[in-house]
């Protein structure tokens, strides 16, 4: 297989890979009503999947550096499949194992397949390659509630039939991974070394720096929108539908993929403060469509938050990714990744306990209010980083 088809089939197996991680998105109503429970508990389960991404970020994050990429690649299609088909247990606790297995297989595949996808171009075409792989894990994370939306709304089996179709995809995927080549060419032997955060080369560490601070505020605005929009839409705005909702966060999702395509064309001193900018109206008008139960606010919200999340992604892991020598290229962009899975749970879980204690409308408002002011922060910290390395 040539280098340029093992970068399709490694982008086209991140989109299955990544299409599993958010199929609960719109069934997590049907949840609740299955087990009884309430919006804190969805947030527990949402964060139950960004531990897993964590532990795999940091257990196997330089993993494919030493031995290979496409060996990790294929252990994290294993947790992919095996997520789905635990979620076909219909007993609470596996809401929880599958959610874990699910960050698992997202922690191995964000780290490793971006570095895969980086490898497999020619040099003059890896920032490219950072864009592709960006673009694929925006593409991937949209689709899977819109799938899950579809079958859940039109098809029999509503909690079962979005994992047996992954499942399937997952398992095609892994055949035609097994033809990729292998862009490492000097293995080392088998060992768990665990990620050291905080470990990055001198020589990327200021473009690492002002690529996380933006990307964290990016992440933390898909957290809080992943976590509420489901509850926002059914009880707030009165929109039961799976697929509506399973539409309205790939509106964000979609968005974010734009906003990483149109970044390419400008300057990356000019992408991260601008998507930041982007990232604080979007949020604050998301909270406003929560105050004033606008879905038109909302997803208006939703689509310019995205496309600043979008800018500000890319233009970090394209640099980082692109910077970083290939002998540490996985760990690097591992790190940046255990950044980005720190910042889309802290809300998650902060927006779960105040709608318990305070009421969903209040919680959505606040925690939007704060991550607004978060990526004004972040605004000023990269405009500054950018000045001072001019």
């Amino acid at each position: 297989m040539s280098r340029g088809a093992g970068t399709a089939v490694v982008a086209v197996t991140f989109v299955v890979t990544m299409i599993g991680t958010t199929l609960p998105t719109p069934l997590y109503p049907l949840y609740e009503q299955r087990y009884g429970f309430g919006g804190l508990m969805v947030t527990v389960v949402f964060a139950t999947y960004a531990v897993g991404v964590g532990a795999a970020l940091v257990v196997l994050g330089n993993l494919s550096d030493r031995i290979g990429r496409r060996p990790v690649l294929l252990a994290g299609l294993a947790a992919a499949v095996l997520s789905s088909l635990v979620f076909l247990i219909p007993v609470e606790p596996a809401l929880f194992v599958g959610r874990f297995l699910s960050g698992v297989s997202a922690g191995i595949f964000t780290g490793t397949a971006t570095a895969t996808i980086i490898d497999l171009a020619r040099e003059d075409r890896k920032a490219r390659a950072g864009l592709v792989a960006a673009a694929v894990n925006m593409l991937g994370l949209g689709l899977g509630p819109v799938l899950a939306g579809i079958l859940a709304q039109y098809a029999p089996l509503p909690l079962d039939l979005s994992y047996l179709v992954h499942a399937a995809l997952v398992i095609a995927a892994t055949v035609a991974l097994w033809f990729v080549p292998e862009p490492v060419e000097q293995r080392r032997p088998f060992r768990i070394e665990p990620l050291r955060v905080g470990g990055v080369p001198e020589e990327v560490r200021g473009v690492f720096v002002r690529a996380a601070i933006g990307g964290f505020a990016g992440f933390a605005v898909l957290g809080l929108f992943t976590a509420v929009s489901p509850s926002v839409l059914v009880q707030v705005m009165g929109r039961s539908s799976h697929v509506v909702v399973g539409l309205v966060v790939f509106l964000m999702l979609g968005a974010s993929a734009l906003g990483q395509l149109l970044s390419f064309s400008v300057p990356e001193r000019v992408a991260l403060p601008a998507g930041c900018a982007g990232l604080a109206v979007g949020v604050a008008l998301i909270g406003t469509g929560i105050a004033t139960a606008s879905l038109a606010l909302f997803c208006t919200g939703a689509a310019i938050a995205g496309l600043g999340q979008g800018m500000s992604f890319r233009a970090g892991l394209g640099a980082v990714g692109s910077r970083a020598p290939q002998a540490v290229r996985g760990a690097v962009v591992a790190t940046f990744f255990l950044v980005l899975y720190v910042a889309i749970s802290l809300p998650v879980i902060g927006v779960g306990a105040a709608a318990q204690a305070f009421g969903l409308v209040p919680a959505g408002v606040v925690f939007s209010a704060i991550i607004a002011v978060l990526a004004l922060v972040a605004l000023v910290l990269t405009v500054r980083a950018s000045r001072r390395e001019a």
